[in-house]
């Protein structure tokens, strides 16, 4: 049976009452106990959250990326972090004896009692998983593998993954799992961008292959965060982050569909949706937008659809809900093509400009962005396009061109104007003197001439 427990820690009794809402004391020099020493493989936008997180709960970390570029952006401070991971990154660098040591060699995983795969699991352009650089991750961490290791895994995959790519691997090699080694799937649980959901504040689940493998990894993942959800099995781990993502894929999709209805009815729907929202049970609020980006909600359920075929089943809600997703950059399209033709002006031509272009605010990650495939259908309908965004200096469209941020948009007249991410720094003021505007993030209600999606 689940259960929801503090997790063991060395350096704090089982007994000891656990805060889902307080972040673990600051990291002491001594590291010792489970994930004591830590190699986590991969530092994207999940690895070194993870990293800094481990080195604040005490541990010494050894950060491993193929990519020296990586890990040259890392020492110079050209990442993007949340602001307590930015200063915790910045004094770790600082220390005379870092506890954050970062290397491009694979095999000095092999000094670490505690092993995380934090590498990126996107779809191919058939909406396959592309499983290049967890396989390459997962067989270096076998090679290197030795007895008394903990191997966790947290990149997002299909159900059996961990079995897969790292059990039966391991079991090949000579080593027994539950026995000699240690092999647990935990998904992360990293929002960027967002420090309200910061990993010390998150429970994290995690499903080992043994009891004790379950029991080890979770000792070394309360090094990050007080609270461990524990299951049965990795699959039921793996299914869980399956269950999360997909969830908000088809409530995103809902939200969109109940925006173009709500359109039709000559309603506002965020006025609705916070309506509802008052609701004290039984609702949760999801906003409708442009689309989805970044590597999780666009991603992930295809995880899920693609094992199902494999086994000749269908989900045709889950089906259904990432149709919808895919298709709603080109129904933004569609909305500007309408707006300007009201206007007496086609889409050949049109200066159009996209204010924010990053899948999300605050982060300045362009991943799977609805504004590339918007931009892409508006450039090959003939349109000028330009983009403001605080966060990113140039983009590269789906057809290959690369498009420079404006330095200043109030330099030229602009027919429409789409809000696609609404950045802190977005001007505002600025927007209320433009002919048209397309809020497509549904949360400008004071402007004039604004219309939605």
């Amino acid at each position: 049976m689940s259960q929801l427990l503090p997790a063991a820690r060395a350096d704090v009794p089982t007994s000891a009452p656990a805060s889902p809402v307080a972040p673990p004391e600051p990291a002491v020099a001594a590291a010792s106990g489970p994930g004591a020493r830590t190699a986590v493989v991969g530092l994207g936008y999940v690895g070194l959250p993870t990293s800094l997180a481990l080195v604040a709960g005490g541990a010494r970390v050894t950060g491993v990326d193929i990519s020296p570029d990586r890990l040259d952006d890392i020492r110079a401070d050209r990442v993007d972090l949340l602001d307590d991971d930015r200063e915790r990154l910045r004094a770790t660098l600082r220390a005379a004896d870092p506890a954050l040591r970062l290397t491009t060699a694979v095999a000095e995983i092999a000094d670490a009692d505690t092993v995380l795969i934090c590498v990126p699991t996107p779809v191919d352009r058939h909406l396959a998983p592309d499983l290049t650089a967890l396989r390459a991750a997962c067989a270096a961490v076998v090679a290197h593998a030795r007895p008394g290791q903990t191997i966790v895994l947290t990149s997002t995959s299909y159900v059996g993954t961990t079995r897969e790519l790292l059990v039966a691997p391991l079991a090949a090699r000579g080593l027994r799992v539950g026995q000699e080694v240690f092999v647990a799937f935990a998904p992360e649980r990293v929002d960027p961008g967002n420090d309200r959901h910061r990993q010390e504040l998150t429970p994290r689940v995690v499903g080992g292959t043994t009891g004790e493998c379950t029991a080890r990894a979770a000792a070394a993942l309360a090094r990050i965060t007080p609270l461990v959800h524990r299951l049965g099995s990795p699959e039921a781990a793996e299914m869980t982050k399956l269950l999360e993502n997909t969830f908000r894929a088809v409530n995103i999709a809902l939200a969109n569909e109940f925006a173009d209805l709500c359109r039709d009815l000559h309603l506002d729907v965020t006025e609705v949706i916070d309506g509802a929202d008052t609701k004290p049970y039984g609702f949760m609020a999801f906003q409708p937008g442009p689309g989805v980006g970044g590597h999780c909600i666009p991603c992930d359920p295809h995880y899920l659809l693609w094992q199902v075929r494999g086994q000749r089943r269908e989900a045709p809600l889950i089906e259904t809900a990432m149709r919808g997703i895919a298709a709603r950059p080109r129904r933004v399209v569609d909305r500007i093509r309408e707006l300007l033709a009201g206007a007496g002006r086609p889409l050949l031509g049109a200066r159009v400009l996209l204010a924010g272009v990053t899948y999300k605010p605050g982060v300045a990650d362009v991943r799977e962005s609805p504004a590339l495939e918007i931009i892409g259908e508006l450039v090959r309908a003939g349109a000028e396009i330009g983009f403001v965004d605080d966060l990113v200096d140039r983009v590269r469209t789906p057809d290959g061109q690369t498009l420079h941020r404006v330095a200043d948009p109030a330099a030229r007249e602009w027919d429409l104007v789409v809000v696609h991410t609404r950045q802190s720094g977005l001007d505002e003021a600025w927007l209320r003197g433009q002919p048209m505007v397309l809020d497509a993030t549904y949360r400008l209600a004071g402007l004039p001439r604004r219309e939605v999606v």
